[in-house]
Order: structure tokens, then sequence, then C-alpha cells
């Protein structure tokens, strides 16, 4: 699925499902713009990008907040002319239960979560009806649709990245403009990594195809629904969950 000419841009890029998004997309000949709460780690991202060819910009950006997410947008229009496609992607978790969760721990994961990827579309909206053509992917979660013990914050942020994608989707389609969600099952990551073997087979146990997803998985959904291949499609969920949720 080629992208050539196209300019992506991937928040929270460092690592994990956004980093392996990043690659996809550049492997398939779009430039990027990769962000990360640390210049450091974007670049790392970056780095790699051009090592095997590409074209990439890192910028350090705090999606929570609108003048640093207008300064991405500014920089990569800068950089590369125009802006094509926006993958929604930074996240984070604060986990506890219910009784025990503080505002900070709610409002952390939604201001990142959820307004994060309001800002970049919102942001990302301006260029794209200008254009009248842009591509959104917002990556979501399992846990947005089935609800998840320990995670109120995380899964209600997650739950909003569904509305957020359908709402927008109806609003930008007479400009050519598609938005669509991917919700991740369990994915192997940095995360998942530090887990027990038991509570990896418990894991396990939910998940009919019987393994744990790679970020690559997540990175070819991507893929797809920025391609022209996925023109027609716009509000949808796609769910990669190898069967955990149905």
């Amino acid at each position: 699925m080629s992208l050539n000419g196209r300019v992506a841009i991937v928040t929270g890029a460092s690592r994990g499902i956004g980093k392996a998004v990043a690659l996809k997309l550049a492997a398939d000949g779009a430039d990027l713009v990769v962000t990360a709460t640390s210049l450091e780690t974007a670049q790392a991202t970056a780095d790699e990008i051009t090592s095997a060819g590409g074209n990439a910009l890192a910028v350090k950006a705090d999606v929570s907040v609108t003048a640093e997410v207008e300064g991405l947008f500014a920089a990569a229009v800068k950089k590369f002319g125009r802006i094509d496609i926006l993958v929604n992607n930074a996240g984070i978790t604060r986990d506890g239960l219910l009784l025990r969760m503080k505002d900070d721990d709610w409002n952390a994961v939604l201001d990142i979560n959820l307004k994060g990827a309001f800002n970049c579309t919102r942001e990302a909206a301006k260029y794209m009806t200008k254009a009248r053509y842009g591509r959104i992917v917002n990556i979501s979660s399992v846990v947005g649709e089935m609800g998840n013990a320990g995670q109120v914050n995380y899964c209600a942020s997650k739950a909003g990245m569904f509305g957020l994608t359908k709402a927008t989707a109806r609003e930008l389609a007479k400009r050519n403009i598609t938005v669509n969600a991917v919700a991740p099952g369990f994915i192997e990551t940095d995360m998942t990594g530090t887990l027990s073997d038991k509570v990896r087979e418990n894991l396990l146990q939910q998940v009919p195809l019987e393994r744990l997803g790679q970020p690559e998985d997540i990175a070819a959904a991507v893929s797809f629904l920025v391609s022209t291949q996925a023109s027609y499609i716009t509000g949808h969920i796609l769910s990669v969950n190898g069967g955990m949720y149905m």
C-alpha cells in the first residue's frame, strides 16, 4: 500500500504501538513526523526511519497542551508542506480501583488520552479541510469496549475515543476526510514484557487465538485504514484483539 507523497503525524511514537505504526507508514512511503514527550526518544524513532531511507522529523510535544499541539502541526507543515495523515496514539495509564483513585489520576489519563486526541484532531482538521483530504486514525483499546477493573480512567478515555471518532467522521466526511479507530487487545510491549508467567497465562486464556498481539499487527491495521483501499471506510472501529471481544 503506497503512501508516497503523503505526510503522517504519529503521536506517542517513541516505542510500542506508536513506533511500529511510524515505521510501517514510513515503509509504505510516507514522510513522518513523530512525537513524544521526550525529544530524545522521538529522535531515536526518526533516526531509525531515516537510516532505512525515509524522511522523518522528531518533535517534542505534550498533546494535552493546545499550544504545543499547534506548534507540532506548524513544524510539520514547515518541514513537509502538508499534513495528510494523523494517528492519535499518545496515551498513558494510572491504574487504581475506583474508590482509591485520585482526581489527579483521572485527570492525567483523560487529558492525554482523550483531550490529546481531540486537540490533535481539531488542529489536523484545520489543514485537512483546506486540502479536502485527510486520514485520521485513533488508537483506542478493547477495554474501552468491555471495561476493566482498576482502569476506570483508562477505559473511559478509550471509550470516549469511539465517540470522538464517530462524531468527527460525520463532521469531516464532506471534506474527504475519513476518521476511524483501531481497538487493540493485549499487545506485546515493554509493559507486558514485565508480566509474570501466571499473569500472562491468565491473559492468554481470554484470547481465542491464544497469543498476545504484536505492535506490527496494529501497524498493519493503521496502514490499511489510511490507504486508498480504505477510502470508503469512515466512522469504523476496527478490533484487533485475537477474538478477545467480539
